[in-house]
């Protein structure tokens, strides 16, 4: 008798460069081989790598079900230059890369090809060779509704947005103030917003989109993509939700173990973890507001000290984990010494979801990124949100406002910084203050919740279940 052995369908996936992409997409390869059986391709674009993508993929525990397929390097000095902002960098990079994709695809031969939110250019090329496509959208559900409603508005609006006097109405979900507009969109002629108009474009163009985020955290944004009319008009493809998919904790390091040997004699719930993400940098002016304001708040802290820059919130994003700093050149004068036993100084990389989930981590000042922001509430953590850059002002206001689980620091009328007083009036109200105990038992919730959603018979779980038969039914 012969026994019929079922065939493993083979997926690729595409992210774009940078950690924020990389990451979460990497997770979900994991989850993939690891309890679905699924076997992956994850195609690496090397063409602008940081020190830390190289890192990651030069780790020795990649399940074996795990192919890295790396892109060649493609010479891009005629193509960007100094003055290339992010999401240009980053898409002109894609760009380039790609056109080595169909004979990548075709060695490969996948089923199903997985892109994220920059990669879209490699549909028409999937399409061709008879490959189903996915979007793995990186953001939050909030960001996914106003990127299909995107293309509407650019027919309807005339001028810019950010000239509107009243906030702008989502379809089915709250409304996105103008101040909390991500910078992509806030200048029409540039060729940030061309290129993000264009990628939004294209999500009605592949066959699902798998959302970063699970129902308890955003149900009206998740209920408004699914069921409002105009999505359904604008044929918006099924939306999986999916997450939270993050870094899981990390191995530690002899570099990094002192951190944790000095986590582990901090009281539980005591100390600020201060980190801006793999990108972000404050101005040297706010820097030195935020050293005294964590000075004078006399709260536990660990700073992740990076080059201050004075030129762009985004100025680490393609150089993560390999910059070299030392703090004392730039905090105040005194700073670590006059600190020392109360706050601990690291410097820019460090194992971010192993330190969120120490007992000892009250609360995380954060850049509001998006899988800063997951990580954060899969450990049950409050935040003290300072957005920087990209969509990070509207994820600040989700998560203060929608969801209960942060405050923002106010800047004065006339001021360009957030002032010490004012940071030791926040790290105070999230770290001892009771409306920070009220963060902190609504973040536990939904720690409980995200772990609910991801565990077998879990809300994400089962989406990754829908989607995963439809694969298999095309082997």
């Amino acid at each position: 008798m012969v026994v019929s052995k079922e065939v493993k369908p083979h997926i690729a996936l595409l992210p774009s460069p940078g950690m924020g992409h990389i990451t979460p997409l990497f997770e979900f390869a994991k989850r993939l081989v690891t309890n679905h059986g699924i076997l992956v391709s994850f195609l690496v674009i090397t063409a602008d790598a940081s020190a830390a993508q190289t890192q990651l993929f030069q780790s020795p525990d990649i399940p074996a079900g795990i192919c890295i397929v790396n892109i060649p390097p493609v010479d891009m000095s005629n193509v960007i230059n100094e003055n290339t902002l992010v999401l240009s960098r980053v898409c002109l990079t894609v760009q380039e890369s790609l056109k080595l994709l169909r004979s990548i695809l075709v060695e490969v031969k996948p089923k199903v090809l997985i892109v994220d939110l920059f990669t879209s250019q490699a549909i028409e090329v999937a399409r061709e060779l008879s490959i189903s496509v996915y979007s793995f959208y990186t953001a939050s559900a909030g960001l996914l509704a106003f990127s299909l409603y995107l293309p509407t508005l650019d027919r309807e609006v005339e001028g810019e947005y950010v000239d509107l006097l009243e906030p702008i109405k989502v379809p089915g979900t709250r409304p996105e103030r103008i101040e909390d507009l991500l910078d992509q969109v806030r200048n029409r002629k540039i060729d940030e917003y061309k290129w993000f108009l264009f990628h939004m474009s294209r999500l009605a163009l592949v066959d699902g989109i798998l959302e970063n985020s699970w129902e308890d955290l955003e149900p009206l944004s998740l209920k408004a993509v699914r069921e409002h009319e105009y999505y359904k008009t604008v044929q918006a493809p099924p939306v999986y939700p999916i997450g939270p998919l993050i870094k899981p904790d990390e191995f530690i390091t002899d570099k990094d173990a002192r951190i944790f040997t000095w986590l582990d004699n901090q009281p539980p719930d005591s100390v600020l973890f201060v980190a801006f993400g793999s990108g972000g940098t404050l101005t040297s002016e706010q820097l030195t507001e935020l050293a005294w304001g964590l000075e004078m708040s006399e709260q536990r802290f660990i700073l992740v000290a990076r080059n201050p820059s004075d030129a762009s919130a985004s100025a680490a994003f393609f150089n993560v984990g390999g910059d070299q700093n030392d703090p004392s050149t730039y905090l105040p004068e005194g700073f670590a010494e006059r600190t020392q036993g109360v706050g601990l100084i690291v410097h820019s990389w460090v194992p971010q979801a192993a330190i969120l989930g120490h007992s000892s981590s009250g609360a995380f000042l954060s850049h509001c990124g998006w899988n800063s922001s997951l990580e954060s509430l899969s450990h049950g953590v409050p935040i003290l949100a300072w957005p920087l850059y990209a969509e990070q002002r509207m994820n600040a206001t989700l998560l203060e406002e929608g969801v209960g689980v942060a405050v923002k620091p106010v800047v004065q009328p006339g001021k360009k910084v957030v002032g010490r007083e004012e940071i030791e009036r926040v790290v105070r109200l999230i770290m001892e203050g009771e409306e920070g105990k009220v963060m902190r038992r609504r973040a536990e919730q939904l720690k409980e919740s995200a772990d609910t959603a991801l565990s077998c018979g879990g809300s994400s779980y089962n989406s990754v279940c829908q989607v995963v038969d439809i694969w298999k039914s095309l082997v």
